[in-house]
């Protein structure tokens, strides 16, 4: 799991940041996009003050783990496999 962790560069990532990307994860395997509010609704968010669910969201698409999505409603997101690294 570890080593899977750090392919993926899970390691790098803040405990909160890790949560919301596997939630992001969970929920994108069952449609194509992800929405802010069916994260902030995720068990994984059950604990987490809104102001760091989205300091958590933003951090993720900063790093490339997800984007948003261009012709989908404001809060839509897509999980990217693995960060853009440029």
């Amino acid at each position: 799991m570890i080593s899977m962790e750090k392919s993926l560069g899970l390691d790098q990532l803040s405990p909160i940041e890790r949560d919301v990307y596997c939630a992001a994860n969970e929920l994108a395997s069952t449609c194509d996009q992800v929405k802010t509010t069916s994260l902030i609704a995720h068990d994984l968010m059950a604990d987490v003050s809104r102001p760091t669910f989205f300091r958590a969201l933003k951090s993720l698409v900063d790093k490339g783990y997800l984007s948003s999505r261009t012709n989908a409603p404001r809060g839509s997101y897509m999980v990217n496999e693995r960060p853009d690294t440029a």
